[in-house]
C-alpha cells in the first residue's frame, strides 16, 4: 500500500464530496435553462458560490467558477487589464506563464518576498497589477499579504494573490484586502477541473472564454455543476475544520521534520525561519538529487514529489529553490513532502523510515566517518 503524502500536488477526494457530485449528477439540467431542473441546477450553483467564497471570507457575487486554479490566474493576470506587471520570483508556473515578461521580485533565503523592493517598483505614476501568492506550493512559505496590499493599494496597484494552498489552511482575514484570489477545488479534498477567481466587490474582468455569457459574462461555457457540487463540499468542509486540522498537520509536519533532522544532519529544510503552511515541508538532501530521492521513496512505498507536479511529469530544478538560493545546487536535491485531511501518525513514520534507509543508501555523508 502506497503511503500517500502528496497533497499539495492533489488531495484525495473527500467521501462526503464523491456523495454530493453523485447526486448532482443524477440531476441533470442546464443551469441557464428556465424550467424546473435548469433552476435547480442554477440553486446549486449559487449555493456552492457562496460555499466558494465563505472559504476566504468574501460574498458569492465576486465569484467565478473556471476549469481550475491555472486558468483563474490567467484570469486575472490577463483579464484585469492592467499594465505593468509585477511577479513574485517563487509564482506557480499559472502566474509566469500568464505575465512571461513580467520583472520578478527577489525573494529572501527563506523565501519571503523582498518588501522593500517591492516597494520601490511600484510606481504610483504607473499603477499596475502585482502578484504574490498566498503560500507557496513547494516549500509552504507564507507572504505577508496583508502588508502587501497595503503597499500595493498606496501606489494605486491591484493585487492578485493565487491563494490555491493557502485557502482551507490560512485565516482568510490575512486576504481581506485582496483584489482577487485564485483557488483550485481538489487541493482542498474537491473533484479536479473546478476552481474559482474570486473577486472584490465591482471589480470588472473581461473575460478569456466567450461565448453564452456564463457566469455573468466573465467565464462563458456551462457550468461544471457537477464539479461546482464537489467544491461547495470541500469549501464548507475545509472551512468548518481549520483550526483543528491546523493543529494537527502542525504536529505531523513538525514530526517529519525533527525525525529527518535528528536522523542526518546534512538534511536542510528549506524555509524554515519563515511562516510556512502546516502541511509542507521541503526536504533537502545534499549530493543527492531529488528526481533519485522521489524514486527511490516510491519504490518504497511513498509517494512524494520534487517541486512542483502541474509540468506534466517533469522532475526539474525549483525555480523557487533557485530563488532562495541563486547558483546553489540544492535547488535540485529538494523534496516536498504534504500532507492533508487522510494523513495519519503511521504515515508520518512510515515515511521517516524509509527516507532514513534512503538517506543512509544514498547520501554522500552517510558514508563518511
Amino acid at each position: 500500500m502506497t503511503t500517500y503524502l502528496d497533497y499539495n500536488a492533489t488531495a484525495p477526494i473527500r467521501p462526503s464530496v464523491i456523495d454530493a457530485m453523485t447526486e448532482a449528477a443524477r440531476t441533470h439540467g442546464n443551469p441557464s435553462s428556465v424550467h424546473a431542473q435548469g433552476r435547480a441546477a442554477r440553486h446549486r450553483i449559487e449555493a456552492a458560490r457562496r460555499a466558494v467564497a465563505a472559504l476566504v471570507g468574501r460574498e458569492g457575487a465576486d465569484v467565478v467558477f473556471t476549469s481550475g486554479g491555472t486558468e483563474a490566474d490567467a484570469l486575472a493576470v490577463r483579464g484585469l487589464g492592467r499594465t505593468p506587471i509585477l511577479v513574485s520570483a517563487i509564482e506557480h508556473d499559472a502566474v509566469l506563464a500568464a505575465a512571461p515578461d513580467a520583472p520578478r521580485i527577489a525573494v529572501t533565503g527563506d523565501g519571503v518576498i523582498d518588501l522593500a523592493e517591492l516597494e520601490a517598483r511600484l510606481t504610483p505614476q504607473t499603477p499596475g497589477l502585482v502578484c504574490v501568492m498566498w503560500a507557496n506550493n513547494e516549500t509552504g512559505v507564507v507572504q505577508p499579504i496583508a502588508e502587501i496590499a497595503r503597499l500595493a493599494h498606496a501606489a494605486g496597484w491591484l493585487l492578485h494573490v493565487d491563494a490555491v494552498q493557502g485557502a482551507g489552511r490560512l485565516d482568510p482575514a490575512a486576504v481581506g484586502e485582496v483584489d482577487s484570489l485564485a483557488l483550485s477545488a481538489h487541493k482542498i479534498g474537491g473533484p479536479p477541473g473546478i476552481g474559482a477567481l474570486v473577486l472584490r466587490d465591482g471589480l470588472a474582468v473581461t473575460a478569456l472564454i466567450c461565448g453564452g455569457g456564463q457566469e455573468r459574462g466573465r467565464r462563458s461555457g456551462t457550468e461544471n455543476d457537477v464539479g461546482i457540487a464537489g467544491f461547495a463540499v470541500a469549501a464548507r468542509e475545509a472551512a468548518e475544520t481549520r483550526e483543528p486540522e491546523t493543529r494537527r498537520l502542525i504536529d505531523l509536519r513538525d514530526r517529519i521534520a525533527a525525525g529527518v533532522t535528528a536522523a542526518a544532519q546534512e538534511a536542510r529544510i528549506m524555509g524554515a525561519g519563515a511562516e510556512r503552511l502546516c502541511n509542507t515541508l521541503s526536504i533537502a538532501l545534499p549530493g543527492v538529487a531529488a528526481e533519485t530521492q522521489v524514486m527511490a521513496l516510491d519504490l518504497a512505498g511513498i509517494a512524494v514529489s520534487a517541486g512542483s507536479a502541474c509540468s506534466s511529469g517533469k522532475v526539474k530544478r525549483s525555480h523557487v529553490l533557485d530563488a532562495m538560493h541563486p547558483g546553489d545546487p540544492i535547488a535540485g536535491q529538494a523534496i516536498r513532502v504534504s500532507l492533508g485531511w487522510a494523513s495519519t501518525t503511521e504515515d508520518a513514520d512510515r515515511f521517516l523510515h524509509a527516507w532514513g534507509a534512503m538517506r543512509d543508501r544514498l547520501s554522500p555523508a552517510a558514508s563518511q566517518p
